[in-house]
């Protein structure tokens, strides 16, 4: 039987917040906060699938990787 955290929701927004907009990578972000890398490629699939269905979250998620897209350049 698998063994599931459940996580502050705080704490999935401000994760996801630093992965979308200040660039941070999985690696970085499993290392500080201590979470799994897959438990954060879940939240992000998560939101992007939360941006399909509502317009506001999308464009703040495309608001977020375009800041992200910009730090890289």
């Amino acid at each position: 039987m698998a063994n599931y955290n459940k996580y502050d929701p705080e704490l999935k927004e401000k994760v996801l917040h630093l992965y979308l907009e200040e660039g941070r990578t999985k690696k970085s972000l499993t290392e500080e906060y201590h979470l799994g890398q897959g438990t954060i490629t879940y939240w992000i699939q998560q939101r992007r699938k939360e941006c399909q269905t509502n317009t506001t979250v999308k464009e703040q998620t495309d608001a977020y990787e375009e800041n992200k897209r910009l730090r890289r350049e």
